[in-house]
């Protein structure tokens, strides 16, 4: 297993952010495109005040994203997450999610994170549940890209867990 870490980004960040939302299955993954480096500095730029997004590392490398956002007053929070193409398969979305889990939870007190993923994307199911994610049932016509909705499972951690 890979040794990742998490830290906060850097606009220095861009070009690796910039590359992986070119990939087709992390283009849906931002707020709005992001085709130019400045798209790319503004999406790093967006998350204070949105949430707690962290770049994470892998062998002093940015490989991807795990983030928390959509936190309420009842200290629930949605967690959501990608790697780069060519980092994938090593177990680094697992390792990130947890350490993201376990700060939420420490740092922040949250006491209930869930996230959802697409029922087509059995990966992304994988590193939810690896991550100590239950899942808590399917929501269909849930999420649309470009007007077609999809069935999204969803999956809760608590800090209990």
């Amino acid at each position: 297993m890979v040794h990742i870490r998490l830290r906060k980004w850097r606009e220095s960040d861009a070009p690796v952010v910039l590359r992986a939302f070119q990939a087709p299955d992390l283009r849906r993954q931002a707020s709005w495109p992001v085709v130019t480096l400045q798209d790319a500095v503004g999406w790093i730029s967006s998350w204070p005040g949105a949430g707690h997004a962290f770049a994470v590392t892998a062998e002093g490398r940015v490989v991807g994203n795990v983030a928390v956002s959509g936190i309420d007053d009842q200290g629930n929070g949605w967690v959501s997450y990608w790697v780069v193409p060519e980092a994938r398969g090593r177990g680094i979305a697992v390792a990130a999610t947890r350490l993201l889990a376990r700060w939420a939870f420490d740092e922040r007190g949250l006491l209930r994170l869930e996230l959802r993923h697409r029922t087509d994307n059995p990966a992304s199911c994988r590193v939810a549940t690896k991550a100590g994610f239950r899942p808590q049932g399917v929501e269909h016509g849930r999420l649309g890209d470009e007007g077609v909705p999809y069935a999204v499972e969803r999956h809760a951690r608590l800090a209990t867990d």
